[in-house]
């Protein structure tokens, strides 16, 4: 990867791994907030655990982490573009991903959760919602489900932020939505879901990946060693065990 003072080309940029010198990685996270996992502060900041972990993951490699933030659906392109150097922003390991860029070990693992109002009754099959306005965002594992199992049935509504989904959840604009359960859970301990909650998980399905991992452009062979590594060690120390006790109740571990 690039070094704090070199633009040159990835090959020389891999040799420098070698060295003794730090490295500078440009670390990208998605520009909208994603509690508990991103999000920014007052002064320009972001905080939270993909943040946090990053920087773990960086120290395990005597590097130094950038954090450039990027619109969710520029990230992949920023990659490919070596505008960016890795993605680090809840991206779900899939087979149509990798085909474009290489993933690291994944380092977490959450399921899909369904939400509506409180007065929605009845399951969360295709069938149960047909007619119904499903709410997902857009490039996501959940879009892709949804647009699998739900097209044909329901309306699939799609949305660039999950924040703009969360509005009109609110607003009643949509019936139901599926997204990540920790990011839902987050949501509906807020006031303004106060008349939402959840209405179970999606099942298992080989469109949701095995977890998340870091996004690598796939030349990038001895940088995806060294992330494998950390990320393996930070497992095996117990660091990560204690990270996500201070953001979570459950273990996000991936199996």
């Amino acid at each position: 990867m690039k070094l704090a003072h070199i633009t040159a080309a990835v090959g020389i940029a891999l040799l420098a791994w070698g060295t003794a010198q730090a490295a500078e990685l440009k670390v990208s996270i998605s520009a909208e907030p994603y509690p508990p996992f991103l999000e920014k502060q007052a002064d320009g900041k972001w905080k939270g655990f993909e943040v946090d972990l990053a920087n773990k993951v960086c120290a395990e490699m005597k590097a130094q982490c950038k954090i450039v933030e990027v619109a969710w659906d520029g990230l992949i392109p920023a990659l490919k573009s070596k505008k960016i150097d890795v993605i680090f922003s809840s991206m779900s390991v899939t087979p149509e991903r990798e085909k474009v860029i290489a993933f690291t070990v994944p380092y977490y693992y959450t399921d899909a959760e369904f939400v509506a109002a409180k007065t929605f009754k009845g399951e969360t099959t295709p069938a149960a919602l047909k007619g119904k306005i499903l709410g997902v965002q857009s490039s996501t594992t959940h879009a892709d489900f949804a647009k699998k199992y739900y097209a044909k049935t329901s309306k699939v509504k799609y949305y660039n932020t999950q924040d703009e989904l969360n509005a009109d959840m609110i607003a009643g604009r949509v019936d139901i939505m599926l997204l990540d359960a920790l990011p839902a859970d987050d949501f509906l301990a807020t006031k303004g879901a106060a008349s939402l909650e959840g209405k179970g998980y999606a099942p298992k399905d080989p469109l949701f990946g095995p977890g998340v991992g870091a996004g690598l452009r796939k030349e990038d062979k001895e940088l995806k060693q060294k992330m494998d590594a950390a990320i393996k060690k930070l497992y095996a120390s117990g660091e990560f065990d204690a990270l996500q006790k201070q953001y979570f109740k459950i273990d996000i571990k991936a199996k």
